[in-house]
């Protein structure tokens, strides 16, 4: 039998990568202890220690720090309907 689901509303970490030449982890404070490679072509790759892998970026995409410290990439389009900014 399939059911439906609501995602829990939880607050999370994202920041938008948006010229890979140019992205620090000033920018993305989230990412700051985080191990990250420029050398991935059209992207950049980010050190997820709960996963033991590296995870590539594209230039767009959100850069998501999950709520057990993992990171993965979410296109702008997802992003956009999942999500929406915390004010204050």
């Amino acid at each position: 039998m399939v059911k439906k689901f609501v995602k829990k509303p939880i607050i999370i970490e994202a920041g938008q990568v948006a010229e890979t030449q140019l992205l620090t982890f000033e920018h993305l404070p989230f990412c700051e202890k985080a191990q990250y490679n420029y050398s991935v072509s059209d992207g950049f790759a980010v050190y997820d220690e709960l996963h033991r892998t590296w995870v590539k970026f594209d230039v767009g995409d959100w850069i998501i720090k999950g709520i057990k410290g993992e990171f993965y990439p979410c296109k702008p389009d997802i992003f956009e309907q999942t999500y929406e900014e915390v004010k204050g």
